[in-house]
């Protein structure tokens, strides 16, 4: 093998290198009080998190760099825990399958727009025993008051089911007993839970509302 003597001059313009490059030695940094005043900050405002924790620290004068306090953040597992958000299962209510015709009826809302880009809206009710569409409602805009003369009309031909559903993008179900139909009756009991109807969209929830 054979050694070749070079000065580190030679050596370094050879290999491309830097003489400062070569001769830098790294200086180990005393963090110990740095940690201990990050761990203190910390426990001073647990909610706080890295760059809050920073901005304290620079104001002290302790620490320029953003990065080294997440290190330090990190490496001490200083890290804010979030509580995770509990879902909440709602039991859902059973509804009893009918038994014969006309007992239950479900109502439901479609939509839809024509050639022209005009939307329309569609009120389907349906035998929830038999599956017979019991009529349809077709208008551009369905009110409530619509609903219930609609309903009104169904119930003097086909004679009164002893509930009708309505499945909303609220959740709310309405039945029509003893009573005519009022659609979001404010007051009504349910006869499922007991709960009192206050506010028709406050919940998505099936009900069974005796009106």
């Amino acid at each position: 093998m054979t050694r070749f003597t070079l000065s580190e001059r030679a050596a370094c313009k050879l290999v491309g290198l830097a003489r400062t490059t070569y001769r830098y030695q790294p200086k180990k940094r005393d963090e110990e009080s740095l940690v201990t005043r990050l761990k203190d900050l910390a426990m001073a405002y647990p909610r706080y998190g890295y760059l809050l924790l920073h901005g304290l620290l620079k104001r002290e004068g302790r620490v320029v760099n953003k990065k080294r306090t997440y290190r330090l953040y990190t490496e001490q597992g200083l890290q804010v825990r979030t509580k995770q958000r509990k879902k909440r299962v709602r039991p859902r209510l059973v509804m009893d399958r009918p038994t014969a015709v006309n007992q239950r009826w479900s109502m439901d809302f479609v939509s839809d727009q024509l050639a022209t880009g005009r939307r329309f809206r569609v009120l389907n009710v349906v035998d929830d025993f038999s599956r017979e569409m019991v009529g349809q409602l077709v208008s551009v805009s369905i009110s409530g008051h619509q609903v219930a003369r609609y309903l009104s009309e169904l119930i003097e031909v086909r004679g009164k089911p002893e509930a009708i559903v309505c499945e909303t993008k609220f959740g709310v179900a309405i039945t029509a007993q003893n009573t005519p139909v009022k659609p979001y009756f404010f007051g009504a009991k349910c006869i499922k839970c007991n709960s009192i109807l206050s506010n028709p969209v406050s919940r998505r929830r099936m009900h069974l509302w005796k009106v």
